[in-house]
């Protein structure tokens, strides 16, 4: 791990690093999204991104600058399902092996998904159990190099490569700048990267937050003016990829450019989900599906602006996605 601090710099460089392996996702404007929100709406569809989400990014990003050394002691992970997902898949491209920390109550697809990777998955429970404790340890018995969700350098500035395509592809579409620019928060590694390509090339656009009405550490942590964590919930948001309990070490003080932090229900979020597929034609996950929450559901303004939106992620649990687009989804996980 690298001793510097996140940097627009270090975002630029990871570009050129994962260039040759990660997908450079498409930047989408679709009319009746533009006619519902009452301006122009451009959605980066991180859905397409290998394994599925954004976090491939980082993964990459981290785990091509082993050594050779390192590649041969293999790498630890710990994380919902994206990142266990994107550590699998790239280490499986680096030629080393990886264990994966997960709860148990991980959505089978993502489960699955390391598994067709190649990855070995180490079981948690996430309300009794520390997953950095488990993953510090298990790197520590096998000598292997951990790879952190978010409060890593290189995967902040890995994921940050979303924002650096966002500013290229709104160019291309003639939507630049865009006012403002709506990402889930959870860790804060997705946005703390997006924020720093946004300071250096889109000072003014609004970058917003948004995160499960149950899991809101960020908001709560802006509001404190310090990382807050938050207790665990006995009802899990059906947003599994949001649910950290603060935010990073080294993603929050980033983040505090952050114009605020809103927050959406699960409903809100289904209805997200189900609008995607049946509009869009685009299947996202719950947590990748925040930011398109908060604007259909209107805690943030579009009329007349221009708004960038993340869809940070598409492993949804099957079972999960056909109770909400067959209408029957009941805000409770099935």
């Amino acid at each position: 791990m690298t001793d510097s601090a996140p940097s627009f710099e270090g975002v630029l460089d990871a570009a050129r690093q994962i260039a040759p392996a990660a997908v450079r996702t498409p930047l989408i404007e679709h009319p009746a999204l533009n006619e519902r929100a009452g301006g122009r709406v451009l959605l980066k569809a991180e859905t397409l991104q290998v394994a599925g989400a954004f976090k491939f990014r980082g993964a990459y990003n981290r785990i091509s600058r082993l050594t050779e050394d390192e590649k041969a002691r293999g790498v630890v992970a710990y994380s919902s399902g994206n990142h266990a997902q994107a550590v699998a898949a790239a280490a499986r491209m680096m030629g080393t092996r990886a264990l994966i920390v997960m709860p148990a109550d991980s959505p089978k697809v993502k489960v699955e998904g390391v598994h067709a990777f190649g990855g070995e998955v180490r079981f948690y429970d996430r309300y009794t159990e520390s997953r950095e404790a488990i993953g510090e340890a298990v790197a520590r018995e096998r000598g292997s190099v951990l790879v952190r969700p978010f409060d890593d350098p290189f995967i902040i500035e890995g994921q940050g490569t979303t924002g650096l395509e966002i500013v290229d592809q709104a160019a291309d579409l003639g939507a630049e700048p865009a006012d403002q620019l709506l990402c889930g928060a959870s860790g804060g590694g997705l946005i703390a990267g997006i924020n720093l390509a946004m300071a250096a090339r889109w000072p003014d656009t609004r970058v917003i937050g948004v995160e499960p009405e149950a899991y809101n550490d960020t908001q709560l942590s802006l509001a404190a003016g310090e990382r807050v964590t938050y207790p665990p919930v006995a009802a899990p948001s059906i947003c599994d990829a949001l649910m950290t309990d603060r935010p990073g070490e080294l993603t929050f003080p980033i983040n505090r450019r952050l114009e605020r932090v809103v927050t959406v229900s699960d409903d809100e979020v289904a209805d997200a989900v189900a609008y995607a597929f049946r509009t869009l034609k685009l299947v996202v996950e719950p947590g990748g599906a925040v930011s398109l929450a908060a604007l259909l559901a209107g805690k943030v303004e579009a009329r007349g602006l221009t708004t960038a939106i993340v869809l940070s992620g598409g492993n949804i649990d099957p079972a999960l996605f056909a109770q909400i687009i067959e209408g029957r989804f009941k805000g409770a996980r099935p």
